[in-house]
């Protein structure tokens, strides 16, 4: 007769909480459906090999699942490395720090109020932005793909990146490590069926980011002035600027 003991109820917990942090990643990233199928190959493989003993069906699963590794590291690799930057996260560890350093924040409003200042100031002139703030992930890949500036966040700075006539008006702004590290750069669009069709490429481009990276998008909507926010794989549409504050200040902190 099998024991069941408090290491096998420890076990069970540890693989659902696993089970149910890679859903909600995978539901964040759009990869849903590629994750349910995995899921129910490793149910199928389980029932055929361990539980009916179908040797030939198990003897062709067992293949599959040689390779099976590989194939789940080439079919998610951005959200396994999500997965191990946020495990890793110094954010994550950060209370733990405190108790022995006694480490203190830093004052986040001198980098946060500038954004949303220039957002406010944007939204009622009707200027087109897209400011990508990243966090733990690197976007150094992403930079790349427009101009450098490395400077340090103003909002006389970002408005004038952002104005019309401007050569850099079209891409995104990247900040980080509290600088503006580049702007006018491509951003990978998301394909997500649930986006407004009232929305634009602007919105496209930064939920296709925030499910990509853990970074947080602000948008400025060209035509309404609207302020958005993407972060986590979701997009927020119309907030307030005390609403961006408050949004900035928890996700940055």
């Amino acid at each position: 007769m099998l024991e069941f003991g408090i290491k096998d109820i420890i076990d069970i917990v540890i693989v659902a909480l696993l089970l149910f942090y890679f859903y909600k990643l995978m539901k964040k990233s759009g990869s849903l459906p590629i994750f349910i199928g995995v899921l129910a190959f490793i149910m199928v493989w389980i029932l055929a090999s361990e539980i009916f003993s179908m040797r030939l069906t198990g003897t062709i699963l067992d293949k599959f699942m040689a390779i099976g590794l590989i194939i789940l590291v080439i079919l998610f690799q951005d959200q396994i490395k999500r997965f191990l930057v946020e495990l890793g996260s110094q954010k994550r560890w950060r209370g733990l720090r405190r108790l022995f350093r006694h480490e203190k924040d830093e004052p986040l409003e001198k980098h946060i109020m500038p954004i949303v200042y220039a957002c406010m100031s944007m939204s009622k002139a009707r200027v087109g932005a897209l400011i990508v703030i990243g966090r733990e992930m690197s976007l150094s890949d992403y930079e790349k793909t427009g101009d450098m500036i490395d400077a340090l966040i103003n909002m006389r700075l970002i408005e004038n990146i952002f104005f019309k006539n401007s050569p850099l008006h079209d891409g995104a702004m990247i900040i980080a490590d509290d600088r503006i590290k580049a702007a006018g750069c491509i951003l990978p669009v998301s394909h997500d069926m649930n986006i407004p069709k009232s929305l634009g490429l602007r919105h496209r481009a930064a939920l296709g980011l925030a499910q990509a990276t853990d970074a947080v998008c602000v948008i400025v909507s060209e035509e309404t002035g609207a302020i958005s926010i993407a972060k986590d794989g979701e997009l927020i549409v119309k907030v307030s600027t005390s609403e961006l504050e408050h949004t900035l200040s928890s996700l940055l902190k």
